[in-house]
């Protein structure tokens, strides 16, 4: 039977990747900002396997909950009373009844219909086909638009979408190119970031208004605000809607500022719900969260109630305002907690981030491909639990460094 070639990289292409980012991960690694296996001296300070100590400004958990007592508590309480980590097959079949009740402690909380997953990713790998076929949009596939910086974890799905959809890359967090499509197409999904994981959020007042006058489908990644921002840990997203319909569907890390472990989504429809249990594949293959992760997750789902989380929300963006008046980058002013200092070049950001190791500061250099090529940069990332004045010096010695480098980022 003949069959017609079909074109390659449409939208991958990793030996080009490769051979443009491969000498600058190597230099990474062979300067001691990347491959580092570390032990946890006390919450953000870490030792690593050359002996270094280290405070930790590249971290994601905002709010410092990945060692809260009360969730490390919450894991050992949970497993020892389970008796045994999972339940090793599909979840569609067969589950632990303590992440039946999680699961419904989660729609509770953030006002949806939840479905667990082992990451984020896994979610989107199992969610994100299926909204393209259009089984989630009455049985009408979607264009799917991909913001041009969502993250990795939804754009990398691109090839198994365009197996059944057209698949469109939009310019970045540009509502004109997403309008100009909405009026020609008769059904499109947008699927991007609430809050970017390199700075910068979704423009979700311009995204409710097209999802209200053409019906887009939002389809928005969560990760970096949940429980960060909002009523009860909500998110930039589910804050903004009074509820999750049948045209949202939002999807979000456990394991970040929720100081849990895996994944999330949060539906409007338990028929859409249903069907990604049945055919989400990646987000239901024969694994589930272990007995340890849920009640980790049961245990932040009641500080979530507390005004404990209110505090550590305000602590949060106390600290991003002392960075924000020693350091000027364009995230100025976002209650985001993530910073990006440009260097350009990835050799100056992989510089800079060996400087700032030596000197006791662990940062993340980044190059090509996790943003543009010349567009490198420090990545930092700020926590309710650090002390001002560790982030002040560590602004004093940023500014330093970079002023030798030829570089002034003093407001």
């Amino acid at each position: 039977m003949n069959q017609i070639a079909q074109p390659t990289h449409r939208f991958t292409n990793y030996r080009k990747v490769i051979s443009l980012a491969d000498q600058d991960w190597q230099y990474a690694e062979a300067g001691k900002i990347s491959g580092l296996d570390v032990e946890v001296k006390t919450p953000n300070v870490l030792v690593d396997q050359y002996g270094r100590t280290l405070h930790h400004f590249c971290t994601t958990s905002y709010l410092g909950l990945d060692y809260h007592p009360a969730l490390l508590d919450g894991a050992m309480t949970a497993l020892w009373e389970t008796g045994t980590l999972r339940v090793a097959n599909s979840k569609n079949r067969c589950k632990l009844a303590i992440l039946a009740q999680y699961e419904t402690q989660l729609s509770e909380l953030f006002g949806a219909s939840c479905l667990s997953a082992l990451s984020c990713s896994a979610a989107s790998a199992g969610i994100l086909p299926l909204l393209a076929s259009g089984a989630l949009t009455g049985n009408r596939p979607p264009v799917m638009v991909f913001d041009k910086q969502a993250h990795y974890s939804m754009n990398h799905l691109k090839t198994a979408c365009a197996d059944e959809t057209q698949v469109i890359t939009c310019p970045h967090n540009d509502m004109d190119f997403i309008e100009d499509l909405c009026k020609r197409e008769r059904n499109v999904a947008y699927v991007t970031d609430g809050a970017y994981s390199m700075g910068g959020m979704a423009d979700l007042d311009s995204l409710l208004f097209l999802k209200q006058r053409y019906g887009l489908f939002l389809y928005l990644d969560d990760s970096h605000a949940l429980s960060t921002v909002g009523k009860c840990g909500a998110g930039l997203v589910r804050s903004r809607l009074p509820a999750v319909d049948e045209r949202t569907l939002i999807v979000a890390s456990l394991a970040k500022s929720f100081g849990a472990s895996g994944g999330l989504a949060m539906f409007g429809s338990e028929r859409h719900k249903a069907l990604v249990q049945r055919y989400g594949g990646p987000s239901n293959w024969s694994q589930s969260l272990n007995a340890a992760a849920i009640g980790a997750g049961m245990a932040s789902i009641r500080l979530h109630r507390s005004r404990e989380l209110m505090s550590l929300q305000e602590r949060l963006q106390a600290n991003i305002r002392v960075f924000d008046n020693l350091v000027r980058t364009e995230q100025h002013g976002s209650p985001m907690a993530i910073r990006l200092v440009p260097c350009g070049e990835a050799t100056l950001a992989n510089r800079l981030a060996v400087e700032l190791a030596e000197l006791g500061y662990l940062t993340s250099a980044v190059f090509f491909p996790v943003v543009p090529q010349d567009k490198a940069a420090i990545r930092i990332t700020l926590r309710a639990d650090m002390e001002p004045s560790m982030i002040q010096s560590f602004c004093e010695q940023l500014i330093n460094l970079l002023q030798v480098h030829g570089r002034d980022i003093r407001p």
